[in-house]
């Protein structure tokens, strides 16, 4: 790792700790910036992971006064997280590269999708399965298996995973932005947090690169959290739908297009 490299991966991790603590999406800065450093994709995925997580983590302690009234929806799926983060990270270390980088448009593509549309969608929901006691109940199974597919992507690659979780918490009547940032940042912290441990004890991580990044994102992480809650949520949503489309086109063009354009050559 040379210097510009590692100057440019503490940037890069800065804003993905801000970004993580407001809406998510940070790993779409710091995953391609470790591919260019020459990190291999699984491995830039695993040390992402790693890096990353210091930093919800210190944004969680800005969200302490939006997490009181909220313990009782926190318990489950903080359960359900850990165990889908397990799965993931397990099916990450068992994917070819190959097949992993041209999965990774598509995942951008479906969370910008259900961040740009999810409140149309579901306030249509919430009216049709809150009607009686026991539509209820099945719509907080139905979240608890949204969070659990959530987990998994999240443990497997984790970039979007924030607006992802957003779009469930939405279902369970949440309105506050802010309170569900806090609920979202919780539940990623949970997800990375068990997925960095085996991606630790599996060998996948890329210890200088993880170190200095780890450091920016929680400098980003407990300032990004602190922010958000003097901004007007509008605003908010705009930058994520904005930063999730960019970066969506980026993911086709760099995985999808530029191969098709420009084959490797094989000897």
């Amino acid at each position: 790792m040379t210097l510009p490299q590692g100057a440019f991966l503490f940037a890069m991790a800065l804003l993905a700790g801000a970004l993580n603590s407001v809406a998510g999406g940070g790993s779409f800065f710091t995953f391609p910036t470790l591919l260019l450093a020459g990190v291999p994709s699984i491995q830039a995925n695993a040390t992402n992971t790693v890096a990353l997580w210091p930093g919800v983590l210190a944004s969680i302690g800005a969200y302490r006064k939006e997490l009181a009234s909220y313990r009782g929806v926190l318990l489950p799926l903080v359960a359900i997280s850990l165990l889908g983060g397990v799965l993931g990270a397990l099916l990450l270390l068992n994917t070819p590269q190959k097949t992993f980088e041209q999965m990774i448009p598509f995942l951008m593509l479906l969370a910008t999708l259900l961040f740009a549309f999810g409140g149309q969608i579901t306030t249509r929901l919430r009216r049709r399965f809150t009607t009686t006691a026991t539509s209820s109940r099945l719509l907080l199974v139905g979240v608890g298996l949204l969070q659990f597919i959530i987990a998994i992507y999240g443990g497997y690659f984790g970039a979007g995973i924030g607006i992802l979780m957003l779009a469930g918490l939405a279902l369970t009547g949440m309105e506050n932005l802010h309170e569900m940032n806090a609920v979202k940042t919780v539940l990623a912290g949970c997800i990375n947090g068990i997925a960095a441990v085996i991606f630790i004890v599996k060998g996948a991580v890329f210890w200088p690169q993880a170190l200095l990044m780890a450091v920016g994102a929680m400098i980003g992480g407990y300032g990004g959290a602190s922010l958000a809650r003097r901004i007007d949520p509008r605003y908010i949503r705009i930058f994520v739908i904005v930063v999730g489309s960019a970066l969506t086109v980026y993911f086709f063009v760099t995985y999808l297009l530029l191969p098709i354009l420009y084959p490797p050559a094989h000897p």
